[in-house]
């Protein structure tokens, strides 16, 4: 195999990659569209988006890590001499 043809086939194989990066952006935007569609149907309703969005957030950590984010927060906020009361 010649250094050209070596070059023509990196060449291609990276024009690949960049297609499928491409492929996958759109996609996402896509799906970014639809979710702010859902935010704003919920909202529509009537629907707090901010909280939601907070409890999506929530809903995706690791087992332990809400309880360890809130002691935290509320550790912070006692420093400052805030009361949150978040009992959640």
């Amino acid at each position: 195999m010649s250094v050209e043809d070596s070059t023509s086939i990196a060449a291609q194989e990276l024009l690949l990659f960049v297609e499928r990066i491409e492929r996958l952006q759109a996609e996402q935007k896509s799906i970014a569209d639809d979710i702010k569609d859902v935010m704003s149907e919920m909202k529509g309703r009537g629907y707090d988006t901010k909280v939601v969005r907070k409890l999506i957030r929530i809903r995706k950590l690791k087992k332990g890590e809400y309880d360890e984010e809130q002691m935290v927060l509320e550790t912070y906020a006692n420093a400052l001499g805030m009361q949150l009361g978040l009992g959640i």
